[in-house]
């Protein structure tokens, strides 16, 4: 009895050390249930809680375990967010940036616990350890605002001149330069010979700069060139890389006079198809704005972030655009549409993005 007493104590603390061994493997104590790490760089703007939550929905319904943090766009949030889930033993880690220059350190960390990299819709600078970047196809995001306002101000037609003001994205955020440079690969000629005058002076990247995408910034900036350059002149366009910096625009522009019939907005561009951007749009305020389908972005996300922990290759269709300083990072490119208020119940309500009850104000 005493033998089969001493053989049931040694069955049940084996049986107890597998338990404990196969808690510890991932760190998530969920067996083989694969963990992923999902860092959101805000909530302050809709649609990286869309993206946020999208990602999550489909990675849930796949059977992965998720860990979603948003950093209110401190990069020290961010920064911390992603040690801690490195501590909790993700599989795998999906990041939209802050400032794409400030992760080197943190991804050193992941690289040494292989934990794979996907940057989500912003590159990470200067690090070897991105593995995959999905986003969309940004030189043409710009390039669509330019042709767009190429079209509405009759510039090919030879009409002009008119008066623009430019502003670009935030230095810290890779994406904003292709943004400015397919913009600016359409205007730059019409500034060039006169037909767009810009009466700032204001002409760089570095001039028209909006950190961390701020529309309070873009609205300061704004107050600051209508009084200096517009007193006794009118302004016909603003080159506006994203909804937000719009928002912040038309506030200026409202506030000395502008979107009355004596007075009317100029033309005005974005990019998200953010909801007050749209409602602003649909009130004739600003002009046009580029959709960008997160729910898209977020599927491929969810596939390539699928694939790399399933061993396969992810599929890609970009091998040479994406230079993040230390690699070129192999990259899937969705397509951007331009949004007005010609086609925003085509592309935004029947697709299902929006419904009408939320388009109303």
């Amino acid at each position: 009895m005493k033998k089969i007493g001493f053989m049931l104590s040694l069955l049940i603390l084996v049986i107890a050390m597998v338990g404990c061994s196969s808690q510890a493997g991932g760190g998530n104590g969920d067996g083989d249930q694969k963990f992923v790490g999902i860092a959101m760089p805000t909530k302050s703007s809709e649609r990286w809680v869309r993206d946020g939550d999208n990602m999550a929905k489909e990675f849930e319904e796949l059977g992965y375990k998720v860990d979603l943090q948003y950093a209110q766009d401190v990069v020290e949030n961010q920064i911390s967010q992603i040690e801690n889930m490195i501590t909790k033993g993700v599989d795998i880690l999906v990041i939209a940036s802050i400032d794409g220059e400030a992760l080197t350190d943190v991804l050193e960390q992941a690289k040494s616990q292989d934990i794979p990299v996907i940057a989500y819709d912003r590159l990470i600078m200067n690090s070897d350890h991105v593995s995959y970047y999905a986003t969309f196809d940004n030189f043409q995001v710009g390039v669509l605002q330019g042709k767009y306002l190429e079209e509405k101000l009759g510039l090919k037609e030879g009409k002009g001149p008119f008066n623009i003001e430019l502003f670009a994205g935030s230095p810290d955020d890779n994406n904003a330069y292709f943004f400015w440079d397919g913009a600016m690969s359409i205007l730059q000629p019409y500034i060039d010979s006169g037909d767009l005058v810009v009466k700032s002076g204001q002409t760089s990247f570095d001039q028209g700069a909006t950190l961390r995408w701020s529309g309070a910034e873009a609205q300061k900036r704004m107050d600051n060139i209508l009084s200096a350059h517009y007193s006794n002149d009118t302004i016909d366009a603003v080159y506006s890389p994203f909804d937000g910096i719009s928002i912040g625009v038309i506030s200026s522009l409202k506030a000395v006079g502008y979107g009355t019939e004596d007075k009317p907005m100029p033309i005005i561009t974005g990019q998200d198809a953010e909801l007050p951007s749209i409602k602003s749009i649909i009130a004739g305020e600003q002009t046009q704005t580029i959709f960008k389908d997160t729910r898209a972005l977020a599927k491929k996300a969810v596939e390539m972030a699928d694939a790399v922990l399933k061993g396969e290759e992810p599929e890609v269709n970009d091998t040479e655009t994406y230079d993040n300083g230390a690699k070129v990072v192999p990259s899937y490119l969705l397509e951007p549409v331009s949004v007005d208020i010609n086609n925003y119940k085509e592309v935004l309500v029947e697709s299902g993005y929006y419904t009408e009850d939320q388009l109303q104000n």
